[in-house]
């Protein structure tokens, strides 16, 4: 009770001078004749104001960051989705433009030979087993297609039929392990067998070390298989190495036989009139020498005279 008494009038006293020095900073001017109080209240409420401003202003900033990272992801999923549509658009675009360059390639190789009997199919698929190299078509007996007959594109020879449904029929490429093919160089004319391995080249055999094979040199059909006609592409060399007792000779398709979708049928062995392939210079050469000791041959006294219409 004592202390509360003696309290009260201190807190009376400091109300009092705190109520004195408010009218006299009221009372009083400084410069430019601004009242001391109001320098007072300026310089309290001013550090406030800046903290207040700072803060709404950083939370302003990033409510508006948030924002406009919301747009922004928003914007960057509807552009991804945009996106994906437009590249399977493209994909579907470039696919419908390859298959009509293949159907107008094919198209275009009917009406160079109508005189031959062609018959185009689809692959409509190929064997599961990875050591064979077999395709299936959609023609069939009832397309009139029959055992062994040759399959080829314009680019040149793929296969041969090895097995005929009433609607599909099965093709044997020249690179599995089972096929032959006979063939010759376009340029010496030397003939030899293609025969595949099971690997995606061929390799053509039965052509003695002593002939000269260059890489690059054009191989065609021979048409002593009695499947193909005569001189249709079937590659070109790839590489060639000296074997017992015949070269090592491999060979580069012509056709491409690993992005086979259409394909032509030869219903019958009539020739095709295929541009002929650049003979080589090594392929020319190897036929001076021999013209030349002919004609050599000829003018030593005591030998035969050369026959000009060749060995019958």
């Amino acid at each position: 009770m004592i202390d509360t008494i003696f309290r009260r009038p201190i807190f009376l006293l400091a109300i009092v001078v705190m109520a004195q020095v408010m009218l006299l900073a009221y009372q009083i001017k400084g410069d430019h004749d601004v009242r001391l109080i109001r320098y007072w209240a300026v310089a309290l409420v001013t550090p406030i104001e800046r903290v207040g401003s700072w803060s709404l202003s950083k939370m302003g900033g990033a409510w508006s960051g948030y924002v406009g990272l919301h747009n922004a992801r928003s914007e960057n999923n509807n552009m991804r989705s945009e996106l994906d549509q437009l590249r399977i658009r493209n994909a579907e675009l470039s696919s419908r433009a390859a298959e009509a360059q293949r159907l107008e390639g094919i198209l275009n190789f009917r009406n160079a030979h109508p005189e031959v009997q062609l018959l185009a199919a689809q692959v409509i698929g190929s064997s599961a087993d990875g050591a064979s190299h077999t395709l299936f078509i959609n023609r069939g007996e009832h397309d009139r297609l029959k055992l062994n007959m040759g399959v080829i594109t314009s680019e040149g020879i793929v296969g041969k039929i090895v097995e005929v449904l009433p609607d599909t029929s099965q093709v044997l490429l020249i690179n599995d392990k089972d096929s032959g093919v006979g063939a010759m160089f376009a340029g010496s004319r030397t003939h030899g067998v293609v025969k595949g391995s099971g690997d995606p080249e061929p390799h053509m055999e039965y052509v003695v070390n002593d002939e000269k094979v260059t890489e690059g040199e054009a191989i065609v059909t021979s048409g002593e298989d009695h499947i193909f006609p005569k001189d249709l592409p079937v590659g070109t060399v790839k590489g060639a190495s000296p074997g017992n007792p015949f070269q090592l000779i491999r060979v580069q398709p012509a056709a491409r036989l690993d992005r086979l979708e259409d394909v032509i049928v030869l219903l019958t062995q009539q020739p095709i009139a295929f541009p002929k392939p650049a003979v080589t210079a090594a392929a020319t050469s190897t036929e001076t020498p021999a013209s030349t000791l002919s004609v050599t041959t000829a003018a030593q006294p005591g030998a035969p005279a050369a026959n000009p219409a060749g060995p019958r």
